[in-house]
């Protein structure tokens, strides 16, 4: 039960907490090694794998840290899609936990049903599967993801989702 309503709590706080920040640069604009050590507070980031996504949206990594699993690290990013954009069909080394903070957002995962997703709304998607967001207005959609994935692979890389299995 405590469990639960720190859940109930933590979510929305942090979730308020990230709607104050201000809005991120496109990470074109932010030098790698500044975006992810900034962020995270840590040792420089010229090291970390490319993320082929921060080229087409504005994505902030939050956070990157080892975890207890071994050759698995987790890695949170904010990621801001403008009305009308989509994100492109891209696989991650590992699971992605999202949650909508702002905005709606069609979530299409290859082998599932396109769904809609509204700000409160979560997402959970499997490793190496293909998917795309697309923000439908009129607002820029954000979203924070965590991602549990492999250490050391490119957090995201694109496909085409009709040739990937």
């Amino acid at each position: 039960m405590l469990t639960r309503f720190k859940a109930f709590i933590i979510v929305p706080v942090m979730a308020l907490a990230l709607s104050m920040m201000p809005a991120a640069q496109p990470a074109s604009a932010q030098p790698a090694v500044a975006q992810g050590a900034a962020a995270s507070g840590s040792k420089d980031r010229a090291t970390a794998p490319r993320d082929e996504l921060a080229g087409k949206l504005s994505r902030r990594e939050v956070q990157r840290s080892p975890l207890s699993i071994p050759g698995r690290e987790m890695v949170q990013v904010e990621t801001l899609i403008p009305a009308g954009v989509e994100s492109g069909w891209h696989v991650h080394p590992g699971e992605e936990v999202g949650y909508i903070i702002a905005g709606e957002v069609e979530m299409m995962v290859q082998g599932r049903a396109n769904v809609v997703l509204r700000a409160g709304d979560g997402f959970l998607i499997p490793p190496r599967t293909p998917h795309n967001a697309r923000d439908i207005g009129p607002e820029t959609g954000r979203m924070l993801s965590t991602y549990i994935v492999e250490t050391g692979q490119s957090l995201a890389t694109f496909v085409d989702p009709h040739t990937h299995k």
